[in-house]
C-alpha cells in the first residue's frame, strides 16, 4: 500500500494521466506524454521508454528522450535485459549499479558505453496480460531509491489502468468506424440494385446477383461496381450514408 507521502507527492501526476486522457485524440499521443511525465516524476531518472510486444519482436513505442530509446534498442538488438525481463515475466526488475550486474552480458557492454548505469523496468498490465513494460533509466549508480521504487510502481499501475481505458476506446472508435463504413457501402449498393432492377425489370436478388457477376468480371469491389453504375445514371457520385450512432436509453 502506498504512504500518504507517495500518495502526495503523485497526485499532480495522477490529475495529468487524466487530463492526457481527455485530452490525447491518439494512443501515440498519450503514451509519448505519458512517458515524459514518467520521467519527471520518478527522480532521478534520465529518461524512460515503454516497450510492448504484440505477436512479435519487442519494440518501443515512446520513449522520453534519445537515451532511453537506444537503451531499449540495445536491448531489443541484444535480445537481452532488463525491459525483456520484465516484460517476458511480468515482474519488476531493478539494476541497482549495472557495473556489477552481469545477468546480460550482451546489453550491460553496450549500455555502458551509453552511459546507462541504473535502471528500473515495471511491467504495464492491462486485463491480466502484460502488454508492456515502463523502462526508466538513470546515468547514476544505485540513482532509485526506496522512495523512487514506491513513485515507479504507483505510477506504473496507475498508467496501467489509464492505458486499458485509451485502448478500449480506440478500439470503440475503431468499431464505430467499422460500421459506418459498412452502413456506407450498404447505402451504395442498394442504390445500385434499384437502378439495376428498373433497368432490367428483375427482382432484388437476381439485380444483386449481377451486380455480383460485375464485380467478379471486373476484379473490383462490389462497393465500387454499384457506385459506378449510380453515377453513370445521375452524374452525381453516391452521396454518404447518415454516419452510425449509438442509441442511447434514458433512465
Amino acid at each position: 500500500m502506498m504512504s500518504e507521502t507517495t500518495e502526495s507527492h503523485l497526485a499532480p501526476a495522477y490529475g495529468r494521466l487524466l487530463t492526457l486522457l481527455a485530452d490525447s485524440p491518439h494512443v501515440d499521443v498519450f503514451l509519448d506524454q505519458l512517458v515524459r511525465v514518467a520521467a519527471e516524476v520518478v527522480s532521478p531518472a534520465a529518461g524512460c521508454g515503454m516497450t510492448v510486444r504484440r505477436d512479435g519482436p519487442a519494440f518501443t513505442v515512446a520513449a522520453s528522450n534519445d537515451l532511453a530509446a537506444r537503451a531499449d534498442e540495445i536491448q531489443y538488438g541484444a535480445d537481452e535485459g532488463p525491459c525483456l525481463h520484465a516484460l517476458h515475466s511480468g515482474r519488476i526488475v531493478e539494476v541497482p549499479d549495472l557495473r556489477r550486474d552481469d545477468r546480460w552480458p550482451r546489453y550491460r557492454e553496450h549500455a555502458l558505453e551509453l552511459g546507462i548505469a541504473c535502471s528500473l523496468s515495471l511491467p504495464m498490465t492491462i486485463d491480466g496480460e502484460t502488454l508492456g513494460a515502463l523502462n526508466l533509466y538513470a546515468t547514476e549508480p544505485t540513482a532509485f531509491d526506496a522512495k523512487a521504487r514506491r513513485q515507479a510502481v504507483a505510477f506504473a499501475e496507475q498508467s496501467s489502468a489509464a492505458l486499458t481505458v485509451i485502448l478500449r476506446q480506440a478500439e470503440q472508435a475503431l468499431v464505430h468506424q467499422q460500421l459506418t463504413d459498412a452502413m456506407a457501402s450498404r447505402s451504395v449498393i442498394d442504390q445500385a440494385l434499384g437502378v439495376v432492377m428498373g433497368q432490367q425489370r428483375c427482382t432484388a436478388t437476381e439485380a444483386f446477383a449481377l451486380l455480383r457477376q460485375a464485380s467478379q468480371h471486373r476484379n473490383r469491389k462490389l462497393r465500387d461496381v454499384a457506385a459506378e453504375i449510380i453515377t453513370q445514371v445521375t452524374g452525381r457520385t453516391p452521396q454518404p450514408a447518415a454516419e452510425f450512432v449509438v442509441s442511447r436509453r434514458d433512465d
